[in-house]
């Protein structure tokens, strides 16, 4: 499959939406509303991904679009655009640089294709389950065969313990070297270009995991879901190298299921 024309537009994307977001973040004043699922909203968000589904509309108006903001169009199409304006918006509100904007190309119901981008640091992921580069220089997954060697990201440390087996998750977070809550997107940006070793998420939406999926595998990395599933559609995200993965997934699951 030749993604290259989708590579270009998918780039022009992610400038787009930074030009767009950066102003806001940090902005005295910025207004945030709460959404019905009690997650915080701004003007950032919405008008972001009123943008990029414009720009989608036009340039392939046969793709369906699914976002955070604005839910599904055409969601059966062959090729769907999975957007997510900005990944860790509590991050955003807070003035905290670990946010992102999610944007993924799924083809028959799968990502091919996903970005992770932070405009305030200038930074662009792009893979495609094959590879992946972060500012067009290839990444990897840095090489850690061991928990106790690893460092170990989630996004909300209290989510473990609301969503799956907590004591599992407390047990493994107990072994690893490095613990810390550099989450959201950007917790997959520091595990793909071999910053972190293992990113846990118990609780994700599918426009939290499309983009997420060719990026992670793109640089040597495994993703499943909490239980060793499929990465998508699924309901949580468990990311590390090959080396760690199935050890990690037996942590998290261990026999009689645990404690929730």
């Amino acid at each position: 499959m030749d993604l290259t024309s989708y590579r270009s537009f998918i780039t022009e994307l992610a400038e787009k939406s930074g030009d767009f977001i950066r102003p806001f973040f940090g902005a005295p004043g910025l207004v945030v509303e709460t959404k019905a699922d009690q997650s915080p909203v701004t003007a950032a968000d919405r008008g972001a991904e009123e943008l990029l589904r414009a720009l989608i509309a036009k340039k392939f108006p046969g793709h369906g679009i699914v976002g955070e903001e604005f839910g599904g169009d055409r969601a059966d199409a062959e090729w769907v655009w999975m957007l997510d304006p900005i990944d860790g918006t509590k991050s955003f509100i807070s003035g905290v640089p670990l946010w992102g904007t999610l944007i993924a190309l799924l083809h028959q119901g799968q990502p091919v294709l996903g970005a992770i981008h932070q405009p305030v640091l200038r930074q662009l992921m792009l893979g495609d389950g094959s590879s992946t580069v972060l500012n067009g220089r290839a990444v990897r997954l840095r090489e850690c065969a061991r928990i106790a060697d690893a460092t170990l990201l989630t996004s909300d440390p209290l989510n473990p313990a609301a969503y799956q087996p907590g004591a599992a998750f407390d047990a493994l977070a107990r072994r690893a070297r490095l613990v810390r809550t550099w989450g959201d997107c950007y917790g997959y940006l520091l595990l793909a270009s071999g910053w972190a070793d293992i990113m846990c998420d118990p609780v994700m939406n599918p426009w939290d995991i499309a983009a997420l999926v060719p990026v992670v595998r793109g640089a040597g990395g495994v993703i499943t879901d909490w239980q060793g599933g499929p990465a998508y559609p699924a309901r949580s995200i468990v990311a590390a190298s090959a080396r760690l993965h199935s050890e990690v997934i037996a942590a998290l699951n261990p026999a009689g299921g645990g404690e929730k």
